[in-house]
């Protein structure tokens, strides 16, 4: 078997990752590796959009090296625009994002490529097969593809720490961007990894004015460009036949060849060992460009090989190009032939069948995928839910009973969701969101359904969300008068992704003092006629306010302002709860049907409803939902008293 080699051991003799001698070991997620091999890099600037599973890249280097300037940007196109701009001045900067995340950044990402860079610039980009946590299991290797830039995966802690390092020097060598693919099982395991010293470059910023090479207005300049950037690649895939992070294992004699990239090679060493046959295995971390030397070079050495990836098949389709034009003729298995599933995440079991299968050895030990999904069947479902005290519960709850009020009924008007916690509400008891599409769409599909619906349409958008994509469709809902409700629920923080700041809470990652972006005087600016401020934990004024702006011709924007529970907790802040008065109670459970509060149990021996008080945040809501007026606050009784 071959060990993995130094991650370095090729790179130019002026490597400034020589300078880190010093070596320690530590026990690191992968985004925590990433975050030492981006500091051990020289790395002065990172940014990016939060968004799981990538979100504790920036914030470990923001923790370990507050003096790097490692701060959020309101979406994905700004972050990498801006780490470009650093990398223009030969200076080494890091984006990162989830897999959805480079759709937004793609305009920017195309136009990159073509100009190039000076320092080093990795994206990383965490796609998340599954998918665990995102809206698709988009796969992001594609985009190395049509946008010609180099793509780069690791398959644990160690080697992300490792090959993000490399990234930094080929992205140099090369003046090019390097995407960098990471996935769930990645970013998020935990394993011990050797780091070493931070460094810092003897580097300033210069930027050279050089038109043909960053305008883009000259079509002869773009040519040229596209040229070099060919050239360039096929350069890269010469150095990817040879990286330390491509090699060969297993029996020299082996007839039966896998070709591994990523988390899977995990799995393929795990299962290996209690498989009856020998193989040889091909461990990639370079998808684009395929280094079609090797793959050939390790094809004829074998009968037939199968393809092992996380996410589409996009290894394997590059695997059988570049078999048929080296004119041979032989078995190449993998998703496209049935031996592996096309969709979700691979795990031991699904890679231990495909090489059963491959083998013709379906025996015992092969678990149909049929049993595979009974099996995952018997653990219990526990869906998400809002937590106690989520100011999100009332603001839905207040859209509901406006709607009511106003005869319009639950299915009458579409409410559209966004990408955020208050996804939630689509569950019972609530129901109350029609869509969950991606970041600010909510408010373009609610205007365009104004358009043809005839009728006041509601979006319901996030406070980060709006910065990330919502300002563009509330420009056009204004500009073209459309008659949609735009709800901001403005929570003060990001969140669904751990509790980022962003533009409209003037707080920073590493305690630079930001401005706050004032949401209620920006919406205003933009010529929005009715704009209210309300507390969602109020929930008769917010309903009043819903069915006020329902009634307004033309865009109306509500903004359902209170802080995320959790950073409240955190502080100690929860003042005073509610208590049931057992003699009002009648058992009707409309406080739980109505709001779905965690913190509200149903006792079947009293026929009662009881507040968990460890649950409990002393939202309120509960007690404005009870018809027998059975929920009060202490302090309320005191004074009836």
């Amino acid at each position: 078997m071959v060990v993995i080699v130094e991650a370095l051991k090729n790179a130019p003799s002026n490597a400034s990752l020589e300078t880190s001698a010093k070596k320690e070991r530590k026990l690191l997620m992968g985004n925590e590796a990433i975050a030492y091999g981006a500091l051990e890099s020289g790395v002065v600037f990172a940014t990016g959009y939060p968004g799981t599973p990538s979100t504790e890249v920036v914030e470990t280097i923001a923790r370990l090296k507050p003096e790097v300037f490692a701060e959020w940007a309101p979406n994905e196109k700004v972050a990498l625009e801006e780490a470009a701009g650093v990398a223009y001045t030969g200076l080494r900067a890091l984006v990162t994002m989830k897999c959805v995340g480079l759709n937004v950044a793609a305009d920017p990402l195309m136009s990159l490529a073509y100009s190039g860079v000076e320092g080093g610039l990795v994206i990383l980009v965490a796609d998340d097969p599954g998918p665990h946590t995102s809206q698709t299991e988009q796969d992001d290797r594609y985009y190395g593809k049509i946008s010609l830039l180099p793509v780069l995966e690791p398959a644990d802690p160690q080697e992300a720490h490792d090959l993000i390092k490399y990234a930094y020097e080929l992205s140099e060598r090369y003046k090019v961007p390097i995407i960098f693919r990471t996935t769930t099982r990645v970013n998020h395991t935990t394993a011990d990894v050797e780091v070493g010293e931070f460094i810092e470059l003897d580097r300033k910023p210069v930027f050279k004015k050089d038109i043909e090479r960053y305008v883009r207005a000259s079509m002869e300049g773009n040519r040229k460009r596209h040229r070099w950037l060919n050239e360039t690649l096929r350069k890269i895939e010469e150095e990817f036949n040879s990286m330390p992070f491509n090699w060969v294992e297993g029996e020299e004699d082996a007839r039966l060849g896998i070709i591994v990239e990523g988390a899977p090679y995990n799995y393929v060493k795990e299962i290996l060992p209690k498989i009856n046959a020998d193989f040889k295995v091909l461990k990639l971390s370079t998808p684009h460009p395929l280094p079609k030397k090797l793959v050939v070079e390790f094809l004829k050495t074998v009968e037939q090989a199968i393809v092992i990836e996380d996410g589409a098949p996009f290894l394997e389709e590059e695997v059988k190009i570049a078999a048929y034009e080296a004119g041979l003729n032989m078995p190449i298995y993998g998703k496209r032939t049935g031996h592996l599933p096309p969709e979700g995440e691979l795990t031991p079991s699904l890679v231990r069948n495909a090489l059963l299968k491959l083998i013709g050895e379906e025996s015992e030990e092969y678990i149909k995928p049929e049993e595979v999904a009974y099996a995952e069947s018997l653990a219990p479902k526990r869906p998400p839910v809002m937590c106690p005290g989520c100011p999100h519960r009332g603001s839905y709850r207040a859209v509901l009973d406006a709607l009511r009020d106003l005869k319009l009924g639950r299915y009458k008007v579409p409410i559209h969701g966004d990408i955020g916690c208050y996804a939630l509400s689509l569950l019972p008891p609530l129901e109350a969101i029609w869509t969950e599409y991606v970041m600010g769409a909510s408010i373009s599909l609610a205007n365009g359904q104004s358009v043809v619906m005839d009728k006041k349409v509601i979006a319901t958008i996030g406070d980060s969300t709006f910065f990330h994509n919502g300002i563009q469709p509330l420009i056009d809902a204004v500009y073209k008068n459309l008659n949609v409700l735009v709800m901001i629920l403005d929570n003060r923080t990001t969140a669904m992704t751990g509790h980022q700041p962003h533009p409209g809470t003037g707080g920073s990652e590493t305690g630079r003092k930001f401005n706050e972006i004032d949401i209620e005087a920006l919406v205003k600016a933009l010529g929005v006629k009715y704009v209210k401020t309300v507390d969602p934990y109020d929930l008769e004024a917010t309903r009043e306010a819903i069915k006020e702006a329902m009634r307004v011709e033309g865009p109306a924007v509500i903004i359902a302002r209170r802080e995320c529970v959790i950073p409240v907790i955190r502080r100690g802040e929860i003042g005073e709860k509610p208590i049931v008065i057992g003699d009002k109670c009648t058992g009707c459970k409309a406080c739980i049907l109505l709001t779905g509060c965690p913190a509200l149990v149903y006792d079947p021996e009293t026929r009662k409803v009881k507040i968990d008080e460890l649950l409990c945040t002393g939202c309120g809501v509960c007690n404005q939902t009870c018809p027998f007026d059975a929920i009060k606050f202490p302090s309320e009784l005191e004074k009836g008293a």
